[in-house]
């Protein structure tokens, strides 16, 4: 099996400028992702697309190749990760050869470990190559979420609300951005990493789902980083 693990990275940020090259725990954020995806057989290349040149000189001297600074069109705010994993797709079936899974790592999400990302990778192979998507436990549970009408709270969802005891709950998942596999052919069909037979990789411990987009996540990442290693 050959799978190619593409990390988006573009330069600019607007809550978070030069996150994705920011130092945690003394290693540039995205070089997290490239260090969960090097080394596993299955992974035929890592990939990095990104606009900027510093963030392709360190995704190089990290190990990942980056064969391209990204299209200005790509590198917008408005741009999507479907299409610019379609762009990486592209590229690398036409010069490297055909593969059978591209896996999404944000680089926003570091404390995804390589045990989880073999752990997607073998219920891609044992689902029929069906899109793997990255969940953890609901912050919120949709039972107990509102909404605000007339200035008046009601359930978000008809039935629900505080009345409903915990026990009762069923389990809730909300996708993390932490991983996303799926094959060739479907993501150019729907366009989206998501579909109504995907599978879902489940990441029980929280760290794995921190995903860096303000500075009050990167204070939270740094914590987690510092407590894990006292």
């Amino acid at each position: 099996m050959r799978i190619l693990s593409l990390i988006t990275a573009r330069g600019g940020s607007k809550r978070l400028p030069g996150k994705n090259i920011r130092l945690l725990g003394g290693k540039p954020l995205l070089v997290w992702s490239i260090d969960a995806a090097i080394g596993i057989p299955e992974i035929c290349d890592v990939l990095v697309s990104t606009d900027d040149p510093v963030i392709a000189d360190i995704a190089l001297k990290a190990g990942a190749m980056v064969p391209w600074l990204r299209p200005a069109d790509l590198a917008t705010d408005t741009a999507t990760s479907e299409s610019v994993a379609l762009h990486a797709l592209d590229w690398y079936e036409n010069n490297k050869g055909k593969i059978d899974g591209l896996l999404l790592l944000q680089p926003t999400t570091p404390f995804r470990n390589i045990e989880t990302t073999r752990k997607g990778i073998a219920l891609f192979q044992q689902n029929g190559q069906r899109p793997v998507v990255g969940v953890s436990p609901a912050k919120s549970h949709p039972f107990r979420c509102f909404k605000i009408e007339d200035n008046t709270l009601s359930p978000f969802i008809a039935g629900a609300g505080v009345s409903v005891r915990s026990q009762e709950l069923p389990p809730a998942y909300a996708v993390n951005g932490a991983f996303y596999l799926i094959a060739p052919k479907d993501l150019r069909e729907s366009v989206s990493f998501y579909s109504k037979n995907m599978i879902p990789l489940k990441m029980e411990d929280p760290e794995e789902s921190i995903d860096i987009d303000t500075e009050w996540d990167w204070m939270m990442a740094e914590a987690v980083f510092h407590k894990a290693r006292e």
